[in-house]
């Protein structure tokens, strides 16, 4: 590229995943494709780099990251793990799941990764790039979605250029993330019950044949990542659960309700997942001043639809 100090997009193969890691154990930031959604990475031991992260997205630090590892075996050095909590993760580990337990004393890990508390956030993922960069480098890493702070997730790199612009620069190029939404987040509590703290790719139906019906309230304080108010936004009003659109808005429909985009034409709700914030950024770019957005049954997949989009449309703070 002509300019140096461009972002650069790198092909994620093992020339490419090498170069990813040796800046990441330099403390640099490295820009990662996933299952979910494309993730802005550091290694969680460094106190330097993880700041790094809140830097560069603008991120308020009570909000706490996700360490992603390559197994149980690495979690459990993190994290104990009961009984419950193995079986779970046995069960959908590589995945988009997401569990909150309580840290180890001695896990190494920077304390700004878990926001001062208690517990740690840990996912093994599935997508082949970061697990071979997990190996690589052999640390765990932190990885929030590449963007900034409460805009739209990325599942391409184009999308982190437009939210980050040359802040990061590498990412490893490994095509539309294909999920699309952002792994399901659960805390296990204490006398078996469990909490729901962010609805995704694993259902809350099915965990709950796993785990029990014990599912606990949330609590208002912030636990895990995609629990405030306002996130994933597009930067313009946005009305929900629309047939039509409203006057003068960009229309993202869903089935038969038609529009300038379509979630999924046959109304399925894992292509409407992996096309949302595709679709958002669609919107985003276009010269409406607003969006539109089809009705989609909060169930299943649709409930981490609806979770996304009711905080996208959530009013600024202040």
């Amino acid at each position: 590229m002509s300019d140096k100090n461009a972002t650069e997009v790198v092909l994620a193969d093992r020339e490419g995943i090498a170069r990813a890691a040796r800046i990441l154990k330099s403390e640099g930031l490295v820009v990662v494709p996933t299952e979910t959604v494309y993730g802005l990475t550091a290694r969680a031991d460094s106190t330097e780099a993880v700041a790094k992260i809140y830097t560069v997205k603008g991120r308020p630090d009570f909000n706490p990251l996700i360490v992603h590892v390559r197994s149980l075996e690495a979690a459990s050095e993190l994290a104990l793990f009961d009984d419950r909590a193995k079986e779970v993760a046995r069960r959908y580990w590589p995945g988009p799941l997401t569990l909150v337990l309580p840290l180890r004393e001695d896990a190494p890990v920077a304390k700004a990764v878990t926001a001062g508390l208690p517990t740690i956030a840990l996912r093994v993922p599935a997508h082949s790039v970061m697990q071979a960069l997990l190996t690589e480098t052999g640390m765990p890493l932190a990885a929030p979605s590449a963007n900034r702070s409460e805009h739209i997730s990325p599942t391409r790199p184009e999308h982190v250029i437009t939210s980050l612009g040359d802040a990061c620069p590498i990412i490893l190029d490994g095509g539309p993330s294909e999920a699309g939404l952002e792994s399901t987040i659960i805390a296990l509590r204490p006398g078996g019950g469990w909490t729901l703290l962010r609805p995704g790719p694993i259902f809350k139906e099915t965990l709950g044949g796993v785990l029990g019906q014990q599912e606990l309230e949330a609590p208002a304080a912030i636990e895990a990542p995609g629990q405030s108010r306002r996130h994933y936004s597009p930067g313009k009003p946005m009305h929900l659960y629309r047939r039509n659109p409203y006057p003068g808005d960009f229309m993202i429909g869903f089935g038969d309700i038609t529009g300038d985009v379509n979630l999924s034409p046959s109304g399925d709700k894992v292509e409407a997942a992996a096309r949302l914030y595709e679709c958002l950024h669609l919107a985003e770019a276009a010269p409406n001043p607003g969006i539109s957005v089809a009705s989609i049954h909060p169930h299943g997949m649709g409930r981490a639809i609806n979770d996304r989009l009711e905080r996208a449309a959530a009013p600024a703070a202040g």
